[in-house]
């Protein structure tokens, strides 16, 4: 994958979009990889590969995995006591 950095970018966004015809282009920001050019039609394969997930489905819990939660009993020396009368 060829790889540029923001400011060869911005001096050949042409010729970044040439290699970006025939493989996706990393750009750089400060030395560490920050977006990817790509055709459209690569991002739109991305995107169908990816299995859709509304939100709905993240909230949801997942029955394959078994979570064990372990909380500790409250604290009650912590507690204030309550004074009900007016």
């Amino acid at each position: 994958m060829p790889i540029m950095t923001c400011r060869e970018f911005n001096q050949r966004s042409s010729q970044a979009q040439k290699a970006a015809m025939i493989e996706p282009v990393i750009i750089t920001n400060r030395g560490a990889p920050a977006f990817v050019l790509m055709t459209y039609s690569e991002y739109e394969k991305a995107q169908q590969a990816k299995p859709f997930r509304s939100a709905l489905d993240a909230l949801l819990p997942i029955d394959d995995e078994n979570i064990d939660l372990e909380l500790q009993p409250r604290s009650r020396s912590q507690r204030r006591p309550i004074d009900l009368e007016d």
